[in-house]
């Protein structure tokens, strides 16, 4: 791929694989321009209640630039890629708080997270010139980085973690039900498209994972071989009418329809409905920017776990695909209507690292060894940021988990 063609297109999902250093410029302002539009509508809206699941979003956006900053400008062993010591000595930060306020501690516990919503006021004006300095610092350093994939590894990176942030923002904005006009404009209705029939794949070997060579998150590598049997898969995600007689079923009261873990998820939740959903009777209603909205009936459904979806598949006599299945149909069956990129969605089984996976410096995906509950998710959301859609592309969470952009579809069983 030419220098000219990467720079031509920002959203060009080969540039965050292969683009080189002209490419990585441009769309890393194009990603922090996308964060502060994000922290500017944030603001407009004004002070928001703090929310269990979510860090605060000044902080998430602050964390991008302190990101770039630690693992490249303080990291002296960048120009190593990923074969760089993460434990390396750091040069010091161009903000003397920035280690404070942004470097991981207990990540993900609430007590972290109730520190980082009452420290968010301290940011300030201040954020915005560190979020600028940092940029500014990088795209410097890009300009006399190695050409190689090496010298780029921590560029791409970078560009990975701040260009996720734009759906955990907007995962964020739909939790606390903000209605500004400035959030809205950030998240387009999700699209609606015609109903196909499931398509029918014949046996045969298939390539999983991602191949050396450019850039790739760790959790796609190595590249390695599965075979399927005969099966046929959905063209689409399921959608709100299909899982709206799940409903009508009393799939959420029959207990036969879900794991023992999913049940006991069912239980604790008091859950009668994916999260958001405030009516199946007559028309799906679903909370949307603070006020209730009516979902169309061929809309791919949003915010399922993997608890939710496996209980569907049950009921329904289907299951959820393999891996391996849904990349074989991504790959083969496009052309009879495959359609993927409503959202990210959950593959059957329990995660497992794959032979030979290893995790690098900076690794956003860590493997999930020894936790239980953890899935994968394949694909996209419609809101994930156009150069990151990638068939390759691959998520780990927890099972109960549905704050994500989560939908699924089924397989003959």
């Amino acid at each position: 791929m030419t220098a000219a063609l990467v720079a031509a297109d920002v959203d060009d999902p080969r540039g965050m694989r292969q683009g080189d250093a002209d490419w990585l410029s441009l769309a890393l302002i194009d990603s922090r321009n996308r964060s502060l539009r994000w922290l500017s509508a944030f603001e407009a809206f004004g002070e928001h209640d703090p929310h269990h699941l979510f860090d605060p979003p000044a902080w998430s956006i602050g964390r991008c630039g302190w990101f770039q900053e630690y693992w490249i400008a303080r990291h002296v062993q960048r120009q190593r890629g990923a074969l760089a010591d993460p434990a390396a000595l750091r040069l010091a930060s161009i903000e003397p708080r920035a280690d404070e306020w942004f470097a991981p501690r207990q990540a993900g516990t609430a007590r972290e997270r109730e520190r980082r919503w009452a420290q968010v006021s301290a940011l300030g004006e201040s954020l915005r010139d560190y979020l600028a300095s940092t940029l500014e610092l990088t795209l410097e350093l890009l300009e006399k980085a190695g050409r190689d994939d090496a010298g780029l590894y921590f560029f791409r990176l970078a560009l990975l973690h701040e260009d996720r942030l734009a759906e955990t923002l907007a995962q964020t904005a739909r939790a606390l039900g903000l209605g500004h006009p400035e959030v809205v404009a950030l998240v387009p209705a999700l699209p609606t498209q015609g109903r196909r029939d499931p398509i029918g794949l014949a046996a045969q070997r298939v390539s999983v994972g991602t191949a050396e060579g450019g850039f790739a998150p760790d959790n796609e590598r190595p590249a390695w071989e599965d075979r399927v049997l005969d099966f046929d898969i959905d063209a689409q995600p399921v959608c709100w009418a299909q899982f709206a007689e799940f409903v009508a079923d009393c799939g959420y009261d029959e207990r036969r329809w879900w794991s023992p873990e999913g049940w006991d998820w069912v239980e604790a939740r008091v859950r009668r409905a994916p999260r958001y959903v405030e009516q199946f009777s007559g028309a799906v209603l679903v909370q949307m920017h603070g006020k209730l909205a009516r979902a169309p009936a061929g809309q791919s459904v949003m915010h399922v776990s993997a608890h939710e979806a496996d209980a569907w598949c049950r009921w329904a006599g289907r299951r959820l695909p393999t891996e391996a299945e849904w990349v074989l149909a991504l790959r083969q069956a496009g052309a009879r209507g495959f359609r993927w990129g409503d959202g990210f969605e959950w593959m059957a089984g329990p995660a497992r690292p794959w032979a030979g996976q290893g995790q690098g410096p900076g690794a956003l995906d860590a493997e999930p060894v020894g936790e239980p509950g953890a899935r994968v998710l394949r694909g996209a959301s419609w809101l994930t940021v156009p150069r990151q859609r990638h068939p390759g592309a691959r998520r780990f969470a927890l099972a109960g988990q549905d704050e994500l952009f989560s939908t699924f579809r089924s397989c003959s069983a």
